[in-house]
């Protein structure tokens, strides 16, 4: 059970994360949780065993859980290309005609999976085992079964999608999404498997990640909240916020001295933006108000301990700074 603990919490809080924490689904639809748990849970413990096992890191780790959203967007729900996918129109705003998608909402909901869904739950479950954060959970049979869950988790999503629907992207939509996700996984796979401290210069201070990832979060959620038909200045600060915050990641972790601290300041500034974003949203389900803002508090308070706690266990290891 020690052994397997990690991975079933990495099951579970991903959804939770994904969509309760998010505030798409109250407490009362906590059962909804096994259906969801394989694919998000599936995927992210997945995505995480392969890179951990390929020694790939967190640039892998990042790469594939994108691959993930791609293929959830593009084939599980299809949000990227169905013009009125549950009601939203969510592609109208920056829509481009010869692709199919609309720009806003393309680079809002693959973060949204990239960050949130899969690396997000990741670090944390991680920075809780301590000393087993980068080995494997799995052996070849729960590495077997959970590529299975993935499997089943992403075709019932799918039907329930086209179901509700009946939408479905054009052929060459189908395969350009195959193509992107081969592209990224391959990728996730070529990369230089460097080792941090190769720079001189010091890593930041912890809480000044922590600070950045929180303004950056607000940023991010700004174009949703703020900016209302301001699409091209909307599209413009979601690119600026996704790609600035990638660069920053990649140029702090190969400093000198980041260790979890520092994964953590990341990983819980994200989560943070999650609590307090939840607040300004509406669920997907029908729900009273009450039983919305109650489910807001109760999952932010949620995230909470569990940053406090995974943060008290990160101050009891030993700093690790050549680990990714």
């Amino acid at each position: 059970m020690r052994r397997i603990l990690p991975a079933l919490g990495l099951a579970l809080l991903s959804p939770l994360v994904a969509e309760f924490l998010l505030g798409d689904f109250p407490l009362t639809s906590l059962p909804f949780l096994v259906l969801l748990a394989p694919t998000y849970g599936g995927a992210a413990l997945l995505i995480r065993e392969v890179a951990r096992r390929a020694g790939i890191g967190w640039p892998g780790i990042v790469l594939m859980s994108l691959a993930y959203g791609v293929f959830e967007e593009g084939i599980m729900t299809m949000s990227l290309f169905n013009p009125n996918y549950a009601g939203l129109r969510l592609l109208d705003p920056g829509f481009v005609p010869a692709l199919g998608i609309g720009v806003p909402w393309t680079l809002f909901v693959l973060a949204l999976h990239t960050v949130w869904s899969m690396s997000v739950p990741i670090a944390l479950t991680e920075e809780l085992t301590g000393a087993r954060r980068t080995t494997p959970w799995l052996g070849k049979v729960g590495l077997a079964v959970t590529a299975v869950l993935a499997v089943l988790g992403a075709a019932l999503t799918t039907v329930i999608s086209y179901m509700n629907g009946h939408f479905l992207a054009s052929v060459p939509q189908l395969v350009s999404i195959v193509v992107i996700v081969v592209a990224l996984v391959v990728l996730a796979f070529r990369l230089p498997r460097g080792t941090n401290g190769g720079r001189a210069a010091e890593a930041p201070a912890p809480w000044l990640v922590l600070a950045v990832t929180l303004v950056a979060g607000v940023l991010f959620e700004a174009p949703k909240l703020l900016l209302g038909d301001q699409v091209a200045l909307g599209t413009a600060l979601l690119a600026g916020v996704e790609v600035g915050m990638t660069a920053l990641a990649l140029f702090w972790s190969a400093r000198r001295g980041w260790d979890g601290r520092h994964r953590m300041a990341l990983a819980g500034g994200a989560l943070l933006t999650y609590v307090w974003h939840a607040f300004f949203s509406g669920p997907l389900v029908p729900a009273t108000p009450l039983i919305n803002l109650l489910s807001h508090i109760v999952f932010g308070l949620g995230a909470l301990v569990l940053l406090a706690f995974a943060a008290r266990r990160v101050a009891t290891n030993a700093p690790d700074p050549q680990s990714r």
